[in-house]
């Protein structure tokens, strides 16, 4: 019997040691903390650390792009809400996009800058979007043009170079404000780079002499069609010191923004100068081939953009006829 109880202890002090040989110490991570023993487990047929993580993150993508396509179905099944929103915070998605009469967002645009502390005499932009289709796989090429507002706002006036070879329109070029007036000798330096003006205008006998300048000048380059070549050199030179360029943009080549005021000019300038932008824009495309402009946003330079209401503001194909019946004056259209 004793003999058996010694054997039995003996297996017994000899599993323990085997079990104490197999733990390893955890170095404690904060002083004064007690160290605890671990036992070394061993697991059959371990999957790699690199294979777990892959498959874990492929599953969360997969659950994350199920989520996204039950978040949208959701979104899409939203019914938009009745009438206009109650309360200053509410879900967009729930409510469609508002459009406002010009009016109503210049006042908008105004209180935003109240609301916010912002520059009172910020600009006020137009941003269009045209259609610039002409049907049978045809385009509108993108365009510039130069426009008098009504109310103009800016504090500098545009630089302005004459090409001319007579002297007596050189001298009347200079007594009304052409930075420069000159015929081959400022085609050369227009060439050599030393000459740089916002605008240039030329009277109709030098347009020859002008060829080597049409790649350098782009769309700054004298035509018929933006008013800058004519023999009325005052008139022409009224117009481009003050006028204002508008431009579709040549990456997105239907799409046109532009400053149209400030912020401190009372509503009915800010609308004026809105209208005479649209009016010059509609004029590069047939008004029979339907709306040009197919949307409008109104902004200042810290506000958000706002949907106009875009039917009221076009011209229409009446209204077009007379005004082409009746005699041109003012030049404000190029």
């Amino acid at each position: 019997m004793a003999a058996a109880v010694r054997s039995l202890g003996a297996v017994w002090l000899h599993h323990q040691r085997h079990s104490f040989s197999k733990m390893v110490y955890q170095i404690s991570l904060y002083p004064g903390s007690v160290n605890v023993l671990v036992p070394n487990r061993h697991l059959a047929a371990a999957v790699p650390a690199t294979r777990r993580e892959k498959k874990t993150r492929k599953d969360t993508k997969e659950k994350t792009s199920a989520e996204r396509l039950d978040e949208i179905e959701k979104i899409k099944s939203y019914r938009y809400m009745e009438g206009e929103p109650e309360d200053d915070v509410y879900l967009k998605r729930l409510y469609p996009r508002r459009i406002y009469e010009v009016d109503k967002a210049i006042h908008l645009l105004k209180k935003y800058q109240i609301l916010d502390f912002t520059n009172p005499k910020q600009g006020v932009y137009l941003d269009l979007t045209l259609d610039m289709a002409l049907g049978k796989k045809k385009k509108v090429e993108p365009f510039a043009s130069v426009i008098s507002f009504p109310y103009p706002f800016a504090s500098e006036m545009n630089t302005v170079a004459v090409f001319t070879g007579n002297e007596l329109e050189m001298k009347i070029a200079e007594e009304n404000g052409a930075a420069f007036a000159g015929g081959s000798n400022l085609i050369q330096k227009v060439l050599d780079d030393e000459i740089h003006v916002d605008f240039y205008v030329a009277v109709p006998e030098i347009m020859p002499e002008l060829n080597p300048l049409r790649k350098k000048l782009k769309k700054r380059y004298p035509k018929f069609g933006r008013n800058s070549i004519g023999r009325d050199i005052p008139r022409m030179l009224e117009l481009f010191k003050t006028g204002h360029e508008i431009m579709v943009d040549e990456e997105r080549e239907h799409f046109l923004s532009t400053k149209i005021a400030t912020l401190d000019m009372s509503s009915d300038q800010i609308a004026a100068n809105l209208r005479t932008v649209i009016n010059e824009v509609c004029r590069h495309r047939p008004l029979n081939l339907g709306p040009f402009v197919v949307r409008a946003f109104l902004r200042s330079s810290t506000s958000e953009g706002l949907l106009l209401k875009i039917d009221p503001l076009l011209p229409k194909e009446a209204e077009a006829e007379e005004s082409d019946k009746e005699p041109s004056a003012g030049g404000s259209r190029l």
